[in-house]
């Protein structure tokens, strides 16, 4: 049986995952204890990360000196890079997210850590992809635990274009952007999904994870 590929996203009520320039301030507004418990028992199911080259280098300038719980999975497991020019940490310009999470970080006043040795490897080792479907099925094919896809908005993009993801785990957070990034705009027609579970959080975020119908 192939590892199935799993993509996890927030979104606002009218789905976008993204403001119009990038920008999820607003997802850091109604983010709860539980909520971030489901979040981290998804992280805690990843055999590898997959992400478009935008998103590794927000990452990249982002966990491996962050002290959140959510450091330890992301700064350890494997990554795999979609990418046609490849990667170098520190030279490629970072979005609106990574400026929105640095802010929030600053204003709770956590104090970033020195990055240690193993920690940087994990990064600037990450392997990187060129040709998305075949990379895909390459990686289900291997053993292992799930493939956990993280954005940004084009890549998961791309990802539902070629209809690759088994599994669509989205935190819908009670907030309405208006306009932003979407995430299923390319979608083939006819993309059907059967709803496998939904979870209710205080805040008022909604868990929703859907497959494939």
């Amino acid at each position: 049986m192939q590892r199935q590929l799993i993509l996890k996203m927030s979104m606002s009520i009218d789905g976008f995952v993204g403001g119009p320039n990038g920008e999820v301030d607003w997802l850091f507004r109604s983010m709860d204890d539980r909520a971030a418990r489901w979040v981290m028992d998804t992280l805690s199911q990843a055999g590898v990360h997959i992400m478009g080259s935008r998103t590794y280098h927000d990452m990249v300038a982002y966990w491996p000196s962050s002290t959140e719980p959510f450091a330890a999975p992301m700064n350890e497991i494997p990554k795999v890079v979609f990418s046609r020019k490849g990667i170098s940490p520190g030279t490629a310009p970072t979005t609106a997210a990574l400026a929105d999470a640095s802010r929030i970080r600053d204003a709770r006043g956590d104090v970033p850590a020195p990055t240690p040795a193993h920690v940087a490897a994990s990064w600037s080792e990450a392997r990187v992809a060129r040709d998305l479907v075949e990379e895909i099925a390459r990686l289900k094919q291997q053993d292992g635990k799930i493939i956990l896809a993280h954005g940004g908005a084009s890549f998961a993009q791309s990802l539902v274009e070629h209809d690759l993801v088994d599994e669509y785990r989205l935190l819908v957070h009670p907030v309405v952007l208006g306009r932003g990034l979407p995430i299923f705009s390319r979608a083939p027609a006819g993309f059907d999904f059967r709803l496998v579970s939904t979870t209710a959080f205080p805040s008022g975020v909604i868990a929703n994870v859907y497959q494939r119908a």
